[in-house]
């Protein structure tokens, strides 16, 4: 079992910036992908951003590459998601998931196990 917990989001003005926290515990140990996904009301969850604790490698989805930032501090099984020049159409319920072990596609919801609860993020305009 894996424990997902976030913080971070809030109310922000467009063109602002938010931060968001995630921490992994439990069976972290074999590695895993940790991902930001996001949703809004009648919508299925969009893909944001993945980090891998085996590779420097990261993801972005085509809406926030340039403006967000996924990073991710291993010693601490804890990733983050800097989102700058935050816009209105970014306002969302944001959570973060784990896929361990890291079988699935990055991009996809259905791959990954364990949830964080969601934080929301709002950008008034």
């Amino acid at each position: 079992q894996v424990h997902v917990v976030e913080s971070g989001g809030g109310l922000v003005q467009a063109g602002g910036s938010l931060r968001l926290s995630c921490t992994a515990s439990g069976r972290t140990f074999t590695g895993y992908t940790m991902a930001w996904f996001r949703q809004t009301p009648g919508k299925e969850r969009e893909f944001v951003a993945a980090s891998f604790t085996w590779k420097s490698d990261t993801y972005y989805g085509d809406s926030v590459r340039g403006r967000f930032t996924i990073s991710r501090d291993n010693a601490k099984d804890t990733g983050f998601l800097q989102m700058n020049s935050l816009k209105p159409e970014d306002t969302a319920v944001y959570y973060c998931a784990v896929d361990v072990p890291p079988l699935g596609n990055t991009y996809d919801y259905a791959s990954y196990e364990y949830w964080g609860q969601g934080t929301q993020v709002t950008v008034s305009s």
